[in-house]
């Protein structure tokens, strides 16, 4: 017994006529007729009898119709879900990504492929660059931030995206503020930092290993005061006065005023984010799509989020 073999006396069963069931099937009567003998050899008993022009089942063919007919209904689906996926109409895409792209670049990503793509279902999940690398064996695609190439499994390939500069933060009117803007270029070295209280992120965050990285090679000591999880956490420990904050410029776009922040010099301390695409060889239709929006999304002017699908950008079929 065979799918095709009861896909095809499902046809018979509803039309209880050989020559329409052929017709609807696109097949030729012997060979609904070859498929037919063949479940009967199967079952070892006569499924159906010639009733005139038409046919008309046994108890056992009436029993054996019901199965036949749940099986003809999700075979149609799965075609169905073929050619939607073919499509882009349905599907799932799973995206993770680390606390500063999740927080202030895929809220944006998600909406323009969400109107692109409105019947796929999109699931996301976040957390520091370590937990993302961690969970990649349940994602589609994935968004981090921070060296990540040594920990990652053989089979993904990394797509490198933007750059992304780290800026130290202190409540308003702090000392470093005057400092820094009667400085060259505005910008403060990493030695003013050296005698000064510091909050940091938890261990696993992007963040951290690149200031800690900055720190090491400019032979700077580091007093930390604080460590605390995520970014918002760490803008309030600084507005509670715990100390002198590390974040990324583009989670201070739509800061209050309550904070200042000091860009470091000479050189910026910068990091680039990363797209992770695992089991790159077998990445699914969305999750390259999803790849080609993030690669043509843009920062515009002072990292505020260009969106290219709104100004008209096309993605291929």
């Amino acid at each position: 017994m065979t799918p095709e073999q009861l896909i095809t006396f499902a046809a018979v069963a509803e039309h209880r006529n050989i020559s329409r069931a052929a017709l609807a099937l696109h097949l030729s009567q012997p060979a609904v007729s070859g498929q037919l003998r063949l479940l009967q050899e199967d079952f070892g008993e006569p499924l159906y009898l010639r009733d005139g022009r038409g046919v008309r089942l046994t108890p056992t063919g009436e029993q054996l119709a019901a199965y036949a007919a749940r099986l003809r209904e999700n075979w149609r689906d799965a075609l169905a879900f073929r050619d939607a996926l073919r499509g882009l109409e349905r599907g799932t895409l799973r995206i993770g990504a680390s606390t500063t792209p999740a927080s202030y670049r895929l809220p944006y990503l998600v909406a323009a492929f969400h109107r692109r793509y409105p019947d796929v279902k999109l699931e996301t999940a976040s957390g520091n660059t370590a937990d993302v690398v961690a969970m990649l064996g349940d994602l589609d695609i994935a968004l981090v931030e921070g060296p990540v190439g040594a920990q990652l499994p053989a089979d993904c390939a990394v797509h490198p995206w933007h750059e992304d500069e780290i800026v130290a933060i202190v409540p308003r009117g702090h000392a470093l503020v005057e400092a820094a803007a009667a400085a060259a270029g505005g910008r403060c070295d990493l030695a003013a930092f050296g005698d000064l209280p510091l909050v940091t992120r938890e261990d696993g965050s992007g963040v951290r290993q690149v200031v800690e990285r900055a720190f090491a090679r400019a032979a700077v000591p580091m007093r930390v005061a604080l460590e605390i999880a995520g970014v918002e956490g760490v803008k309030e420990a600084v507005r509670a006065g715990m100390g002198i904050g590390f974040v990324s410029a583009m989670s201070m776009r739509h800061e209050d005023g309550a904070l200042a922040q000091i860009r470091i010099g000479p050189q910026p301390l910068a990091r680039r984010f990363s797209i992770v695409v695992p089991h790159a060889g077998a990445a699914s239709r969305v999750a390259q799509r999803f790849l080609e929006l993030c690669l043509l999304d843009t920062p515009g002017e002072n990292g505020a989020h260009t969106d290219n699908t709104a100004a008209g950008t096309r993605f291929p079929p």
